[in-house]
């Protein structure tokens, strides 16, 4: 452990930093006074937490920065988390992707969009939810009833006449001029109100609207609004759940077990519970501090804050947690730690919710740890394939060649581990030589940095195997890296010759003449496919975005005369290549700086003249 003098430091609020050997950032933390913080390190029985030990082991020097508050160092500490990932600190990993609505009120016809991201944009978001097919599904009942547009008004204007949802009711298609400005807000302030759960003001106003269509004799209006309160009526029916009070609520719920825990978040919207969401925390903090930097880590991300959060204990730092999440949601957000009453019950329901998670989370990595033992013993594995990779190659005619690696790791996918590799020394559609340079390129910063799989993946036959053979012989890896090959299900005819069947996927491994195979619908299949899958997503979005790239780069800086300010102007004057295509000769003249001769050359060269 290093030795400091403890008097040097201030008694002041602030953040520390502290490094490790190469000199890399292991662990941040904030203090009210740093002086009397950081001598609980050094203290003979440390500050009680069991990684406390292994952290000061690696400890070579402690910086500070002292700030005037405790709340500044809140968020200064966020700032410095965020930009060093510091491996000391907790860091949030759930195995779901959470989606949400977005409706721009600034846009005058606005839209629904299932989004992933919450953005600071000014837009309304409402979730999170946790299954996007269910909120799709949700979504073309609310279409139904208030039919907003589905597509972009530049696109849909194109068309000679409205696109098929106006035609079965599903959109009032503003982009035709169907529907006033004025109307089609009073379906999107419809719409809202029914995301936010407040079916009973939709109904009472589009009652008031039809009895008004009536009385002015506007039969097919009246008509219309009594199909949407009988719709909206039979959706809420559907839909009726316990309430849990009003306003909107985070409700956050511990379950420790030994040096584990599971943190669970419920989401209740107007009273509704509408999802679960689970962190498994590895770092042993103290509770009060680990819920502490657990609020912290969550809601400095993009997502929806509610108008309270409710808490299983109190907590010191509360008072400033609560003003910076008001500055961050423009509102009052409150934390409370009932004692009692509806939302003490809720609290109790939240842990109870963290304690299944962690039971069920168990049996899961259970049902991983069999199930790559069985990929160990069937594919012969020099040592348990904790770190799986998977490598393809993509290319149209020799074009734009790229690989691409995606990771398990303890049979999950890991995404922040994903790597793309742009071929540099292979010419034409050599998917061979490409394979090669990809695997040696990995594998020789895997030996370097000490990083190196457990096993390797390779999307094709004996030919791809053959080539990851040789590369792992190259780095005398052989005997360290299990290699499989996986080659596509092949078609085959029957006996008879009318049927034809599809084989089950199959598995090569160096120096056996014969594949092996899974079962149909078994575990091991799908989970190798899911990542042959994966690997070839992977690798065609890059190549995709690599074409997308040097076409547009091809077609505007052939042309004399365009550099890149004037690429940029004219691509953000119109906003795609395409529009600059179909754009006429006048219309390109009027580009701030463009003079007529340039304009004729660029309207002659995108049109091919």
């Amino acid at each position: 452990m290093i030795s400091i003098d403890l008097k040097k430091y201030p008694q002041a609020p602030g953040v520390y930093l502290m490094f490790g050997g190469k000199d890399e950032v292991l662990y941040v933390g904030k203090a009210k006074q740093l002086r009397s913080r950081l001598r609980s390190y050094f203290s003979v029985g440390g500050d009680g937490r069991l990684q406390i030990p292994l952290l000061m082991e690696k400890v070579v020097r402690i910086e500070v920065i002292i700030t005037d508050t405790e709340k500044e160092a809140l968020l200064l500490e966020n700032t410095l988390i965020k930009k060093y990932r510091p491996h000391y600190n907790i860091e949030l990993r759930d195995d779901k992707t959470y989606v949400s609505v977005r409706i721009d009120l600034n846009d005058p016809f606005p839209m629904m969009q299932v989004v992933r991201q919450v953005k600071d944009d000014g837009a309304h978001y409402f979730g999170p939810y946790s299954s996007a097919a269910a909120i799709r599904e949700t979504l073309k009942e609310i279409y139904r009833i208030f039919p907003l547009r589905h597509s972009s008004i530049e696109r849909c204007s194109k068309r000679g006449r409205p696109c098929l949802f106006h035609q079965i009711g599903q959109c009032s298609a503003p982009c035709h001029g169907k529907i006033s400005q004025l109307d089609y807000r009073k379906l999107v302030d419809g719409v809202i109100h029914l995301l936010e759960g407040r079916e009973s003001e939709v109904i009472i106003r589009l009652q008031q609207r039809m009895i008004q269509a009536a009385e002015d004799m506007r039969f097919e209006d009246a008509a219309r609004l009594r199909n949407q309160i009988r719709a909206i009526e039979k959706s809420v029916e559907k839909q009726k759940v316990t309430a849990y009070g009003g306003g909107n609520l985070d409700v956050i719920g511990l379950h420790q077990d030994g040096g584990e825990v599971e943190v669970t978040l419920l989401f209740i919207r107007q009273g509704r519970l509408i999802g679960r969401r689970s962190y498994p925390l590895e770092w042993k903090l103290d509770l009060p501090e680990l819920l502490s930097r657990f609020l912290q880590e969550y809601y400095s991300s993009k997502v929806i804050l509610p108008e309270q959060l409710l808490l299983p204990f109190a907590l010191e730092s509360a008072d400033f947690l609560g003003e910076w999440l008001s500055e961050k949601r423009g509102r009052k957000v409150r934390l409370l730690a009932p004692q009692r009453g509806e939302k003490k019950r809720l609290c109790l329901m939240a842990q109870r919710n963290a304690r299944e998670s962690y039971r069920q989370r168990g049996q899961r990595q259970q049902a991983r740890e069999k199930l790559l033992e069985e990929l160990q013993g069937r594919f012969h594995l020099p040592c348990f394939p904790e770190r799986i990779e998977c490598y393809d190659i993509s290319n149209v005619q020799g074009d734009q060649s790229v690989g691409s690696m995606v990771v398990l790791l303890g049979g999950e996918p890991a995404p922040a581990e994903y790597r793309r590799f742009k071929i540099k020394t292979v010419v034409g559609a050599d998917d061979y030589a490409s394979l090669r340079e990809v695997l040696q390129r990995r594998l020789q910063r895997g030996v370097e940095e000490k990083n190196l799989p457990d096993m390797i993946l390779i999307d094709g036959g004996k030919g791809q195997l053959g080539v990851l053979t040789a590369v792992l012989e190259e780095f005398d890896l052989g005997s360290r890296i299990g290699a499989v090959g996986i080659a596509k299900s092949r078609v085959m005819a029957n006996v008879r010759g009318k049927v034809v069947e599809r084989s089950e996927e199959r598995f090569f491994l160096p120096g056996r003449k014969n594949p092996v195979s899974f079962r149909h619908g078994s575990a091991n299949l799908f989970l190798l496919e899911r990542l042959r899958d994966e690997a070839h997503r992977f690798a065609i979005t890059y190549h995709r975005k690599l074409r997308s790239k040097a076409s547009l780069r091809s077609s505007l800086e052939d042309i004399s005369g365009i550099g890149p300010a004037r690429r940029k102007t004219l691509l953000k004057y119109f906003g795609s290549l395409k529009r600059i295509r179909s754009a006429s000769l006048e219309e390109i003249q009027q580009v701030p700086g463009m003079s007529a001769s340039l304009a004729e050359t660029i309207f002659q060269t995108l049109r091919g003249k």
